[in-house]
């Protein structure tokens, strides 16, 4: 049965008895609350919803109940053997005149009645021990709010808000909450929720929905405890599109108060912080942070620069569209999508500075910041912004990412793989596999790292990033061989990354395939003729033919530009044979890590 249009209320049907809770429709069907809240997810239970400014309740009809219940008679006979105290099934003959329904009410009071008495016996008997379903919930994910507008297109609205409660909620320090990344391999999901609960390790999951109707728009979102598949909270909130921030706030807030976890005054206000947004303004920032989550194509990041821009121009003082613009940038300035950082680092710079000018609270833009001054050598400033994003969101799998990198651009090796194994408790089923097998290379922990990026690969066989790395690491471990299959497929899913290729150029040499690597040295001189390729390929390339004064010349020019490749000049396993040259010596000085 569908639900209402929004702000249109369903007509009432005096002529039936409402049910007004799910305590009363509970009673009704002599179920618990948990039976029938899972009848209305799995087997379409009629239930309506109120519709009032701020939240929903519900209700049912008798009569819509007794026919629903009359066609699922078998199915839930199966699903569960009703308790002799119930009162029995309605059969189409003698439906509704053979038992009045004040009788069936009280004998499912009744029923609930014993239920409690054995419970309390239960409890007193056996003492105050805590069981799975009354645990203290400390950590959550908040699955892919799913787009019931009735419009593919509005798949981005699902997905912003989805965004939004993660962003929100993982503010709380007394909460571990799950990164997108890795809830959004639950899109359409194919397992049960205490499964999904058990692959991220969460306490509890947080469903719902999105509906838009012209300008407003409904969210609906109810807690399920993961080891029960308890339901054991549910609202819907109506909203003006305009004030969807307000929605997103008031939606969190209820969600802590449910799990009753401790926020601190400053968190409250992060927790419920609201602005007024234009609906056209909060479209466009929403498509561009759709472009950018769901490719990294070069197009597709442009496509979302733009319409990050359009967000800006119609609103220049909202702060999540310079974001949005700033990760953008920088997501374009990686070494194999292959924008000049020359290009892309000052916009980065600008708009997470202009994101800050505007709330100096949100997180995503000190950690984009923080990034930029790494690959700038600017160290002190970056683990300065690098904390100040873990103090304003604990939860942020990106930041403490990058700050096990930065860890790893220091030498601290160890200190860096235990701050990424943290973030993987926060993104279990994404990037996290990459950095920590990038960084266990990089503390020459060849056989580790293999493993990670193996497994990483087998899921994502497409990844660029993940792909290159394990070619790294293989040439690392005298595995060359293996290693060129991996890195050509990198250099074909990225439409020919250089720095992939600078990379292979290496496996050939080091697989003894010397008339190869030339081959494909001379066409990567020939792209640099014609457009930016990373000096980082050519330091790679010329390293791994053994030609140690052209890898110093290209260093240079890697210095000049400031490449990403020279963050990790004091641990990269690519760099040891040439430690003991003074010119090595000196840049490792200069770049501020001698």
């Amino acid at each position: 049965m569908g639900e209402p249009s929004l702000g249109v209320r369903t007509p009432e049907r005096p002529s039936e008895e409402r049910l007004d809770s799910w305590k009363q429709i509970a009673a009704y069907l002599g179920r618990d609350l948990t039976t029938v809240q899972r009848w209305e997810k799995r087997e379409a239970m009629p239930v309506h919803r109120h519709v009032h400014d701020k939240r929903g309740s519900v209700y049912a009809l008798a009569g819509e109940l007794d026919a629903w219940r009359q066609s699922r008679r078998l199915r839930l006979e199966e699903e569960q053997k009703a308790p002799p105290a119930q009162a029995p099934l309605i059969t189409e003959g003698d439906h509704a005149r053979r038992t009045t329904l004040q009788a069936r009410r009280w004998l499912a009071l009744a029923a609930l009645a014993v239920i409690a008495l054995l419970t309390g016996a239960y409890t007193l008997y056996h003492g105050r021990a805590g069981s799975a379903a009354n645990s203290k919930i400390k950590s959550l994910a908040v699955l892919p709010l799913k787009n019931l507008s009735g419009d593919a297109t509005q798949e981005y609205l699902a997905d912003g808000m989805t965004d939004a409660l993660i962003g929100r909620l993982s503010a709380i320090h007394d909460l571990r909450v799950i990164s997108r990344t890795s809830v959004m391999r639950f899109k359409n999901p194919q397992l049960s929720v205490p499964e999904i609960a058990r692959t991220l390790n969460v306490d509890a999951i947080v469903e719902g929905s999105v509906m838009r109707e012209g300008n407003r728009i409904r969210v609906t979102a109810q807690l399920i405890r993961g080891s029960t598949d308890e339901h054991f909270w549910s609202e819907t909130y109506d909203r003006e599109l305009r004030d969807v921030f307000t929605l997103q706030g008031e939606l969190a807030q209820s969600i802590a108060e449910k799990v009753k976890v401790t926020v601190t005054g400053e968190e409250h206000e992060r927790l419920t912080a609201a602005r007024s947004v234009a609906p056209e303004v909060y479209e466009s920032y929403l498509k561009g942070q759709f472009k950018l989550n769901s490719s990294n194509s070069r197009t597709e990041l442009e496509r979302s620069v733009g319409y990050f821009e359009e967000a800006i121009q119609r609103d220049p003082t909202f702060a999540a569209s310079y974001v949005g613009m700033a990760a953008a940038y920088s997501e374009l300035g990686t070494v194999y999508i292959g924008a000049p950082p020359a290009e892309t680092r000052p916009k980065v710079m600008a708009a997470a500075r202009k994101a800050l000018a505007l709330d100096p609270d949100i997180a995503e833009a000190h950690v984009l910041l923080a990034n930029t001054l790494q690959e700038e050598w600017n160290w002190t400033e970056a683990e300065a912004e690098y904390n100040r994003a873990l103090d304003l969101n604990p939860n942020s799998a990106d930041a403490h990412m990058m700050l096990a990198l930065w860890l790893l651009c220091q030498g601290r090796t160890d200190e860096a793989v235990a701050w990424a194994r943290r973030g993987r408790e926060l993104d279990p089923l994404a990037v996290s596999g990459e950095i920590i097998g990038w960084i266990l290379f990089q503390s020459h922990r060849y056989d580790e790292a293999i493993h990670e990026l193996r497994s990483l690969v087998a899921v994502r066989q497409d990844d660029v990033s993940a792909l290159s790395d394990l070619g790294f690491v293989l040439i690392a471990n005298n595995q060359s061989d293996d290693a060129i299959p991996v890195l050509k497929k990198a250099i074909s899913v990225s439409d020919g990354s250089p720095a992939a290729t600078g990379v292979l150029i290496r496996a050939y040499a080091r697989a003894g395939r010397r008339s190869d690597a030339l081959r494909l040295l001379a066409e990567l001189q020939r792209r640099r003729k014609k457009g930016y390729v990373p000096a980082g390929a050519f330091v790679n390339a010329y390293l791994g033919l053994g030609e140690n004064d052209q890898a110093f010349t290209w260093l240079e020019e890697a210095y000049k530009e400031q490449s990403n490749i020279l963050q990790f000049v004091k641990v990269h396993p690519f760099f040891d044979p040439i430690r003991g040259d003074p010119r090595f010596t000196d840049l490792v000085r200069r770049v501020g890590l001698g």
